[in-house]
């Protein structure tokens, strides 16, 4: 018989059996009564992973990436400025994609090891007298380097020269393992996925808008349909999706909630921060 396959990556991790026998169930009727019950229960139970008490989680069949669409093309106008530091794989992936949707980057070069440098971002803020930046972004866990950066440190930055731009965190590696605090930090549009921390398989873009964010979404000219943050809100009012959701994947989901909840969440992040510690400690380096 062959053994299981473990994976030592950022991501996709190691799914657990638990979760893989609440994936294994017949499809049903996305449209039925009873449905609605699987939507409220994944949508309900992101909210104390995000720390979010007013924000709106969003699931799309997508990867994170399509968050990072969602996100841009909802929340900003065509050729709008961003705000990025590039310091590793992803958020340069994130910054090729704004480039490539036609919004003005203004990219903030970072060497790779290092997190997001709050201190250039405070001075590109800070000479914005025009309030030309219309969205922050900034990776909080970048996984191809392993390196977290401090979102908070971001939000007090902005809050500190009163600059109105959005903030937009990438949290695709760090969601459920390290601290993310929504409403805290006023950001304004989290971006995650299903195959780390939540311990799914990949498939799953979740992210959570907050009302500002929504708002600003209504008076924006950005074309956009799959990912379009109206359709989803109106349709999961109801408990309903605006298309054909991955109902085996909200399986998976509600379970992998339901495990967070009975560990406790601040009990997963010292057991990450545990863990990590010793794949760390001098000496274990290439073990």
């Amino acid at each position: 018989m062959a053994g299981r396959n473990f994976l030592f990556v950022p991501g996709p991790t190691n799914v657990p059996d638990r979760i893989l026998r609440a994936m294994s169930v017949a499809s049903e009727d996305h449209r039925s009564p009873d449905f609605p019950a699987l939507t409220r229960a994944c949508l309900d139970g992101l909210k104390p992973i995000f720390k979010t008490v007013t924000g709106h989680p969003i699931l799309f069949p997508s990867s994170g990436t399509g968050c990072w669409e969602a996100a841009l093309t909802n929340c900003l106008d065509p050729g709008a400025k961003v705000l990025i530091a590039r310091f590793g794989q992803f958020s340069h992936l994130w910054a090729d994609m704004c480039r490539r949707l036609g919004f003005e980057v203004e990219l903030i070069e970072t060497a790779w090891g290092e997190g997001a440098p709050v201190d250039k971002y405070l001075a590109a803020l800070e000479s914005d007298r025009s309030h030309s930046i219309k969205a922050v972004l900034v990776c909080q866990n970048e996984t191809a380097t392993g390196v977290r950066s401090d979102v908070a440190a971001i939000r007090r930055a902005m809050d500190s020269v009163k600059h109105p731009a959005l903030l937009m965190v990438d949290s695709v590696s760090a969601l459920a393992s390290v601290d993310f605090r929504m409403d805290e930090w006023g950001v304004d549009v989290c971006i995650s996925g299903s195959q780390k921390g939540l311990m799914l398989p990949a498939g799953l873009g979740i992210t959570c808008i907050s009302r500002r964010a929504l708002e600003t979404a209504k008076h924006t000219s950005s074309r956009r349909c799959y990912f379009d943050f109206a359709d989803m809100i109106q349709a999961n009012t109801a408990g309903y999706f605006p298309y054909t959701p991955s109902m085996q994947m909200m399986c998976a989901l509600r379970e992998s909630l339901t495990m967070l909840a009975e560990e406790g969440l601040e009990n997963v992040f010292r057991r990450h921060s545990y863990l990590a510690g010793g794949a760390r400690a001098p000496g274990m380096q290439g073990w």
